[in-house]
This record gives C-alpha cells, sequence and structure tokens, in this order.
C-alpha cells in the first residue's frame, strides 16, 4: 500500500468542511488495500474575530458575501443535498448563529497527541454539534460534550479550555497555512506538496487520491 500523509485545513464552521471531510472518508473506503492514509487536521478560522456571542448567521453572511436571504436558502438546500450524499446530516434550520471556533481548534490540536484516531473522532463530534445539532460551540460545557462524544478525557479537556494551552501552535499553524496561500477551506493536502481544494465529490477525491498514489501526477 502506498502511505499518504493528509493534511485536511478546516474550520467547523464551514459547512463545506463537513462535505469535504465525508468525501475524503468515504473516498478513502474505496481506496482500502491500495492506499494508507494518515488524517491530521489543520487549524483555519473563517472568522477569527467573531467576538464573544457570535453573530446571526445570515446577517453574517449578508455582511461578508453579500448574499440574500433567497441565495442563502438555496445554498443551504445544496449543501443538506451534498451533505446526505456522503452521510451528514445538517440541521435543516441552518446553525442559526456563527461563532468564534478558536478553542475548538486548540482542543483539536490537544486531541493530535491522544492517539490514532482522537482527532478525527473530535472533528466529526464538533461538526456534529455546530452543523448538525447548531449549538454553541464557544461554549465550554458544548466542546467537552464533544470531548465525551469522541470518548476522550473530559477533565484533560477541561483543562486545556481554562488555560492558554496550545494557543502559540494553533495560530503558528494557522500562520503557516496562510503563507502558504491557503484563502478557503476545506483545503486539503496530500504528501505536503498536492492540494484539493473545496467540498469534492467522493468520486474527485479518489480519482486523485489514485493518482497521487501511482505517482500520475508530479
Amino acid at each position: 500500500m502506498t502511505p499518504l500523509k493528509i493534511d485536511f485545513v478546516s474550520d467547523i464552521a464551514c459547512p463545506w468542511c463537513a462535505v469535504g471531510l465525508g468525501g475524503l472518508e468515504q473516498a478513502l473506503e474505496r481506496l482500502q488495500g491500495e492506499v494508507q492514509a494518515k488524517l491530521h487536521f489543520q487549524p483555519f478560522e473563517l472568522n477569527p474575530h467573531m467576538p464573544l456571542g457570535g453573530q446571526d448567521l445570515g446577517e453574517h453572511l449578508t455582511e461578508k458575501y453579500g448574499s440574500t436571504p433567497e441565495q442563502q436558502a438555496q445554498i443551504r438546500q445544496t449543501i443538506t443535498e451534498r451533505g446526505a450524499e456522503v452521510g451528514f446530516v445538517f440541521n435543516p434550520n441552518g446553525r442559526g448563529r456563527v461563532y468564534n471556533t478558536f478553542d475548538a481548534h486548540r482542543l483539536l490540536h490537544w486531541a493530535e497527541g491522544q492517539g490514532d484516531g482522537a482527532q478525527h473522532a473530535l472533528k466529526k463530534s464538533l461538526l456534529e454539534a455546530y452543523q448538525g445539532r447548531a449549538e454553541c460551540v464557544e461554549d465550554p460545557q458544548v466542546l467537552l460534550a464533544s470531548v465525551a462524544a469522541a470518548g476522550l478525557d473530559v477533565s484533560a479537556a477541561s483543562a486545556v479550555l481554562q488555560s492558554d494551552a496550545h494557543t502559540a501552535e494553533v495560530r503558528e499553524r494557522q500562520l503557516f497555512y496562510t503563507q502558504a496561500g491557503i484563502r478557503s477551506v476545506p483545503a486539503v493536502i496530500i504528501n505536503d506538496k498536492h492540494l484539493i481544494s473545496g467540498g469534492q465529490p467522493v468520486e474527485v477525491f479518489e480519482q486523485a487520491l489514485r493518482r497521487i498514489a501511482l505517482g500520475e501526477v508530479g
């Protein structure tokens, strides 16, 4: 099997990141026996300056992208359909509000050192809390519930949240990917070299990963 290092640069505030992760996971399932992938979840804040309490989602999207309520509803429907294709169930009414996700990124960095699969499990748990149930992911109790759902040590995670642990490391990684030219997520980087942008369909991920594994792309 061909080993692949996969850096999944994303934010749990991004619904397309849930779609992209689902597509990547299904592609890797199809490639079992061909590739051996090691996933690393890297931080990227879509709204790094979002204040405590967040902002109404519709208001935020209008301010940031100039979209109308009708356009937002259409995009939400598209995302819901794409999520269903990869097994992710979005909250039918959307997220309601946009929250700061920096503490979630600190926990994801901590989880990276908690054993194989721990960071992946927490990422999925956090996406389900925010995108699936529209929970307030700046609330420590919501974050710790996600830690528990991922099967990780809640006491250790609570200690992280009550300190500034992993703050410098998360900021350093974010700066690295920003300086590397990442402007939107998800950004899936294979072997520190090949970039797959956006919440692509399963087939796109499968074809790209197979070609990279076979050395068909430079």
